[in-house]
């Protein structure tokens, strides 16, 4: 992944070109482009963002979105999924999900490619937890482990059937890494 190598550009500029494939991030003036995800990314974003809004949506709880720009704290970041609790989902005029979403998600799932820096990847989880997330979630199909990360707790890592963290409002949610790495099995 190269940083495109550009002078620094404010986020409002940033916001004002068009989007682009694969997606920019902007970080502290920098563009930064995401990678395409391949099959293993694809599948566990897809099937975990399902799983979790067939929890959470039947109750009005949380919603979750998949590659959804967030925007807030002078970052554009754009989470792998983005979890909002119901309340806080940014509607339009008409009453229908807005297409801005200038806030962190409550819950912030990345699903780390073999091209993608860590360390860029885990800075963005705690630049939304400091701007307000609840938890943050780093899948690393590699490894098949989980890092988890909490406000005020120290990142813990996740392998085989140890139950995952999720959002208090959430308490029939249940996860492992177990869970998540299956989706991978035919």
């Amino acid at each position: 992944m190269v940083l495109t190598q550009t002078p620094p550009l404010s986020l409002e500029a940033f916001l004002q070109q068009p989007e682009t494939k694969p997606p920019q991030e902007y970080i502290e003036g920098q563009i930064y482009p995401k990678p395409m995800p391949k099959g293993q990314h694809s599948r566990i974003q897809t099937r975990l963002a399902t799983a979790i809004n067939a929890h959470s949506e039947p109750e009005k709880i949380a919603m979750a979105f998949t590659e959804l720009r967030c925007t807030f704290g002078g970052r554009s970041l754009i989470p792998d999924i983005s979890i909002f609790n119901w309340q806080n989902i940014p509607l339009n005029p008409k009453g229908q999900i807005a297409d801005l979403f200038l806030i962190p998600p409550t819950w912030t799932i990345e699903i780390l490619s073999p091209e993608q820096p860590p360390i860029r990847v885990m800075n963005n989880i705690l630049f939304c937890l400091d701007h307000g997330s609840e938890l943050g979630w780093l899948i690393d199909p590699q490894e098949q482990a989980v890092a988890t990360f909490q406000p005020g707790k120290q990142p813990e890592i996740y392998q085989g059937d140890r139950p995952l963290p999720t959002l208090a409002n959430l308490p029939q949610l249940h996860f492992s890494p177990t869970t998540i790495f299956n989706y991978l099995n035919l």
